[in-house]
C-alpha cells in the first residue's frame, strides 16, 4: 500500500503538527493513497541526549488525535533504539520509508532532523526525495501570538497550570487517558464517587489542584471535577487523578476513559474536616457547570 507519510514525534499533536498532518491528508488525496504519520515508541531525546522527556500525550492518545482531528488513517510506530539512533539518514529514507512503508510522498517540519548525528535535514530530505521521484513538502514554522508553537512551550504552559493557553496552542484540550482502578471509596461515602486513574509516569501532569474537565467514556461524555494530587485531607501520599463525573450513574471499574482537562479551578489543599472538603468539591461542581455553560454560549 502506497502512503504519504508525515514525519515527527507529534507529542501533544499541537497546531504546528496539525499543519503537517493536514498537508499529508491533502497530498494523500491528490495521489490517491493512504495518509500516514510516523512516530516512535519513545522520545528520541531519551536516547540521543540521555535526557528523559516528560510527554504531553501517550501513544494511544497521539494516534486518536491524529485520526480524529486530521484524518490520518494510519500511525506507523518505530522502536527507537541504538540501531535506529545510529542509522544513516539515507538508509532510513530508503530502507524504512520507501522499502518498508512504500512512501510516495513525505511531509516534515522546517526543523526536522533524523538519522545518525542528526545529519538528515529537511533540505537534504527534499533534495534526495526529488532524485527518487517522491513528493516532499516542508512545512514552515507555525506561530501563534508571535510565539513558535512547540511541544516544549506547551509543556511549560502545562507545568504552570495554564490549561487555557495550552489549549489554544494545542488546538484541543489536554488529554489524559487511563483505566479506572479501585480506590478507597472515600468519595462514594461523601456522595461524590470518583473514578481513580493511575497516571502514566512518563506523562507530564499539570500542578496539583482541581480542574474542570470532560470525561469520555464508552457510554457518553460527562462534565467532571477532577483532583490531581495526594488527597492531604485524608492523609494520602500517592499521586492520583480522580475525576468526579457529574450526572453519571454506573460502574467504570476496568474501563478505559479519556480525560479532557479544560480549566484550572483551585490548588489542592488540606481541609479541616471531610464536610468542609465535601462542600468545596460541590462548589467546584457548580463552577465546572458554569464554565462549560459559558463556553456553550460563546
Amino acid at each position: 500500500m502506497e502512503r504519504v507519510i508525515a514525519l515527527g514525534f507529534f507529542d501533544g499533536v499541537h497546531l504546528g503538527h496539525g499543519q503537517l498532518l493536514s498537508r499529508c491528508r491533502q497530498e494523500a488525496d491528490r495521489l490517491g493513497c493512504q495518509a500516514a504519520a510516523l512516530t516512535f515508541d519513545r522520545h528520541p531525546d531519551t536516547l540521543v541526549l540521555g535526557t528523559p522527556v516528560r510527554l504531553l500525550s501517550s501513544l494511544p492518545d497521539r494516534k486518536k488525535l491524529m485520526s480524529q482531528l486530521y484524518g490520518v488513517e494510519e500511525v506507523l510506530t518505530l522502536q527507537f533504539d541504538e540501531a535506529m539512533r545510529d542509522m544513516a539518514w539515507t538508509d532510513f529514507l530508503q530502507d524504512i520509508l520507501v522499502n518498508r512503508y512504500h512512501a510516495v510522498g513525505l511531509i516534515c517540519g522546517h526543523d526536522f532532523r533524523f538519522g545518525a548525528g542528526g545529519q538528515g535535514t529537511a533540505a537534504r530530505l527534499q533534495e534526495m526525495a526529488a532524485r527518487m521521484g517522491l513528493s516532499c513538502a516542508v512545512a514552515p514554522e507555525y506561530r501563534l501570538d508571535g510565539i513558535p508553537v512547540s511541544s516544549t512551550y506547551i509543556r511549560q504552559l502545562l507545568a504552570e497550570g495554564d490549561l487555557d493557553r495550552a489549549r489554544r496552542f494545542l488546538g484541543h484540550p489536554h488529554l489524559l487517558s487511563g483505566k479506572v482502578v479501585q480506590g478507597q471509596h472515600l468519595g462514594r461515602t461523601m456522595g461524590i464517587p470518583t473514578a481513580n486513574l493511575v497516571p502514566d509516569p512518563e506523562l507530564l501532569l499539570p500542578p496539583r489542584g482541581v480542574y474542570a474537565c470532560r470525561v469520555r467514556t464508552a457510554t457518553g461524555v460527562y462534565m467532571a471535577v477532577t483532583n490531581i494530587g495526594v488527597r492531604p485531607t485524608v492523609g494520602g501520599s500517592t499521586l492520583t487523578v480522580e475525576p468526579w463525573l457529574l450526572d453519571y450513574h454506573g460502574d467504570l471499574y476496568g474501563q478505559e476513559v479519556t480525560l479532557e482537562l479544560w480549566h484550572y479551578l483551585r490548588p489542592e489543599r488540606k481541609f479541616p474536616t471531610l464536610e468542609a472538603l465535601q462542600g468545596e468539591i460541590r462548589a467546584n461542581a457548580v463552577q465546572t457547570r458554569e464554565f462549560f455553560a459559558d463556553r456553550t454560549k460563546k
